[in-house]
């Protein structure tokens, strides 16, 4: 009996031996390398050039821009009248000019004609040429003084109306054309002017002269031409104070920092009202403060993408005399752009 037992403890044995023998033999034999199936050629490119990717930016025209203003106008784009007009259609033309802040002046100049000379080539067309017969001042700009001299371009205007964003713009279109700039942060009673007119500075490359709040303004613009004339800078713009328009001392304190300005070594070429044009005919009232303490050559009109009704340019020109230069029509930096009536009226009356 013990020998049997003996002998199947054997077996077994000899039996689990072969079976990891088998298995080690199995682990330890060679695997076939494995090979990729081959690839399928490619085909022929038939498109011989790629097509640029589109993109959704786009640069808006002045048109675009100008929806408030031009929806003002739609009904007399609308008038497909030409020759002599009824009281009716002339009453259509009289509510739209209004409406649109070109002025009591402009409006009743512009139905004499209309009375007078028809609508030959239709309505939006006489009125297109009316408009420009009242946009025919001289815009160019100066940008050079006399020797020895560093020009000024100074900036005057109520809070509130683009201001000094207005000169920081124009600073880095300056600097874009190849000028060094100097800015005086003249505007020394509004909290945070100097800080915001610092920023475009810094933006644009332009040198910058500021004091602390509630500092002679007149004192700034004097430093400023100083370091613009010690550094050969092309050109300085000066910021100016714009607290209340209705202040004698306000006022008295403008005539003061054009003194200045204009004392060598600085001499004042251009002096830009900026009126917001949103307030409508509110601007002329407060142009009419600033003419004659500011000695104004050219008009900035901001805002005129919002809600502004674009006649305001016109009863600007008419009744002040004085030129809309620049016009801004958005919030980028290179949205504020030189004003081009043909381009201005078109984007009012073209179809």
């Amino acid at each position: 009996m013990t020998i049997v037992v003996i002998l199947l403890i054997v077996v077994a044995a000899l039996t689990v031996v072969g079976a990891a023998t088998v298995i080690v033999a199995r682990r330890r034999r060679p695997r076939g390398e494995l090979t990729a199936p081959p690839r399928a050629a490619m085909p022929s490119v038939l498109v011989p050039e790629v097509a640029q990717r589109p993109t959704l930016e786009t640069t808006p025209t002045i048109g675009q821009r100008l929806g408030a203003s031009r929806g003002v106008f739609d009904r007399v784009r609308s008038m497909a009248s030409v020759g002599a007009l009824s009281d009716e259609q002339l009453d259509v033309v009289e509510e739209v000019l209004l409406r649109s802040d070109v002025g009591v002046t402009t409006t009743t100049r512009i139905l004499e004609e209309l009375r007078a000379d028809g609508a030959p080539e239709g309505v939006a067309a006489a009125v297109r040429a009316a408009l420009l017969a009242s946009l025919t001042s001289e815009r160019s700009v100066t940008t050079t003084a006399s020797s020895g001299r560093v020009p000024v371009w100074l900036f005057v205007g109520v809070n509130g109306v683009g201001k000094t964003t207005t000169i920081g713009k124009l600073a880095q279109r300056h600097v874009d054309e190849g000028r060094s700039v100097v800015l005086a942060a003249g505007d020394t009673f509004r909290a945070a002017a100097a800080d915001q007119l610092e920023q475009w500075a810094t933006r644009s490359g332009a040198d910058i002269v500021r004091a602390n709040e509630g500092a002679d303004p007149g004192s700034v613009v004097h430093d400023a031409l100083g370091r613009a004339k010690a550094r050969g800078a092309d050109i300085v713009l000066a910021d100016t104070a714009g607290r209340r328009a209705n202040s004698t001392n306000l006022l008295d304190e403008l005539s003061k920092i054009r003194r200045v300005a204009d004392r060598d070594p600085g001499q004042v070429v251009e002096t830009f009202m900026v009126l917001d044009a949103t307030t409508g005919q509110n601007a002329l009232s407060q142009a009419r403060e600033f003419l004659a303490a500011a000695e104004v050559t050219g008009i900035v009109l901001t805002k005129l993408d919002g809600t502004a009704r674009g006649g305001i340019v016109v009863a600007i020109e008419r009744e002040l005399n004085i030129p809309v230069k620049f016009v801004g029509i958005g919030e980028g930096v290179g949205d504020l752009i030189a004003f081009e009536p043909e381009a201005f009226v078109d984007s009012l009356l073209d179809a």
